[in-house]
């Protein structure tokens, strides 16, 4: 090797030395902290699919059952029609008398178009919610004088626990107490006998409040599935409003526009006795602790 070899190179060894040190270096800290955050994305991922895996079906059951409930009543309708058209009709006195049964049952299907529609309505922004700080006490007590005389008649006994009045949720508060008044008012359908407990807790960890209604679960005869998501929608007898399912998913749907949320507890247990209990169980954000203070109803 000649001296311009060597002289080659010596340089191109200085060149490779000068270039290695202004090359950024990847340390290990660097990778790990890139690592972590690949699978924090990838985390996130899998949580946003399986969201929208449970929102589709959720939206599928809403559907059937939207198809159920107008079903019933337009079966109805078709029939009264078919007896009075075939001039099945022993006098006009029994074919007035299909007409005012068609009309009344058209009337009743309109007013579940219309529960569809106002849920319909506010879950797509055309109307708005007013969300505000609540005083839980205060909600529990109407609910309570809202549905008092319809526990009584039905001779039921009703067991309201009001928490203090510093606890708050965040919410709409007539849509809140609507939705408390039509939660009672289901599930006293559906019963025979037995009592009704309403209480609430709070859950630390993810800054909610827990509003239970507690019934013992031989005191309650269901007429259909009480799944929030049916798995399959069978005909029953036609429905004088919106069936108990349907109530619930509705309810559903408003409970989750306020960051809420609606579960039905087959079969839980009270640590005070060991009577199984049916619980539905609406879960209901607090507001934030600075917020406390301001923007109570007046």
């Amino acid at each position: 090797m000649n001296l311009s070899n060597w002289l080659y190179l010596s340089v191109g060894i200085a060149l490779g030395i000068v270039f290695n040190r202004l090359s950024p270096k990847v340390t290990k800290p660097e990778v790990s902290e890139n690592t972590e955050t690949l699978l924090q994305q990838i985390e996130q991922t899998q949580m946003a699919y399986l969201m929208v895996q449970e929102t589709c079906k959720f939206k599928a059951g809403f559907l059937a059952r939207i198809t159920h409930e107008l079903r019933s009543p337009l079966n109805g309708l078709i029939g009264l029609h078919q007896l009075i058209l075939s001039d099945l009709c022993e006098n006009p006195a029994e074919e007035r008398e299909f007409i005012a049964q068609a009309h009344e049952r058209t009337l009743k299907l309109v007013k579940i178009l219309d529960d569809i529609l106002k849920v319909a309505r506010t879950e797509y922004g055309t109307n708005e919610l007013d969300i505000q700080p609540l005083q839980l006490a205060e909600i529990l007590a109407e609910v309570e004088n809202s549905i008092y005389l319809l526990v009584a008649n039905r001779n039921l006994r009703l067991m309201v626990s009001l928490p203090p009045l510093e606890i708050q949720v965040l919410a709409d508060y007539c849509w809140l107490h609507q939705i408390l008044v039509n939660i009672v008012d289901n599930t006293i359908v559906q019963m025979e006998e037995g009592s009704i407990h309403i209480s609430y807790s709070l859950e630390e960890t993810s800054h909610l409040v827990l509003i239970w209604l507690d019934v013992p679960s031989h005191t309650v005869i269901w007429s259909e599935p009480v799944d929030l998501i049916p798995s399959q929608i069978d005909l029953t007898p036609e429905q004088q409003a919106l069936s108990s399912g349907m109530k619930l998913m509705l309810n559903q749907i408003l409970l989750e526009l306020m960051g809420g949320k609606l579960e039905i507890l087959a079969d839980a247990k009270v640590a005070a006795t060991t009577e199984k209990i049916t619980r539905l169980q609406i879960s209901i954000p607090r507001p934030h602790p600075k917020s406390f203070s301001q923007g109570e109803r007046g």
